[in-house]
């Protein structure tokens, strides 16, 4: 895909769903990945305490498969995509030690508190949102949205693990409708899922979608052109 479009940036890296099946040289393979594809970011990678395929895995090997990859991160310059479901106290502390990270942590669907806001964004954090905000408790949700400064917030889709809960009303196609051609459900998803996030996500900052909208791509093209990106 990253080929055909233009728009499409890879992202090479291994999630901690995955660490117990991984070979001994996983890191000379990903390393390698890399290499073929230079304009690559890194991954999804990360710490899970609390989805079941992550309580399958032992989190000491998570916490040194994802510092490995944090470091060929800060190597290559590039961003990383980083999956955190309940571990947020874990990954402060990696922060801390391993010092900021001037190409960016996407904290990805980002379930973290407010409080915890300003110190992850001092180590070079950006704070994505997506469908899942909609099931958090509206005030609490705000309060987060609040803290991220402007030029770390980034939106995504997240489909179909993470879909907005959505009003009846707003509902305009139906999945599986043999009127709409396989190939374009899946755009037609993510599209949907990500105009609902920006509906909420501009109302709880009170601010347009337009202007929602600039900040996001603004931020992610600014994420996304590193050294060797298909952006520069």
């Amino acid at each position: 895909m990253g080929e055909t479009h233009s728009s499409v940036i890879p992202c090479f890296g291994l999630h901690p769903w995955f660490v117990g099946k991984c070979s001994s040289n996983w890191l000379t393979v990903l390393k390698s990945f890399f290499e073929t594809v230079p304009s690559a970011a890194v991954g999804e990678i990360g710490l899970d305490k609390g989805c079941p395929q992550g309580k399958a895995v032992d989190f000491v090997t998570q916490t040194q498969v994802f510092k490995q990859q944090l470091e060929l991160a800060r190597q290559l310059q590039r961003p990383a995509s980083v999956h955190c479901v309940s571990a947020f106290g874990d990954l402060q502390e990696i922060l801390k030690e391993m010092g900021p990270f001037p190409a960016g942590i996407i904290l990805h669907s980002y379930a973290g508190s407010a409080e915890m806001v300003q110190t992850l964004a001092k180590f070079g954090a950006y704070f994505s949102f997506s469908g899942f905000l909609t099931s958090v408790k509206s005030q609490k949700a705000k309060r987060i949205l609040q803290a991220v400064p402007t030029d770390r917030i980034l939106l995504e889709t997240d489909a179909p693990d993470a879909l907005p809960r959505v009003s009846p009303g707003s509902l305009v196609w139906v999945p599986g409708d043999p009127a709409v051609p396989e190939e374009l459900q899946k755009q037609l998803e993510d599209q949907l899922t990500l105009d609902r996030v920006l509906q909420y996500v501009s109302s709880l900052l009170e601010i347009s979608e337009e202007e929602l909208a600039q900040i996001s791509c603004k931020n992610t093209i600014r994420l996304f052109s590193y050294p060797g990106s298909k952006l520069c």
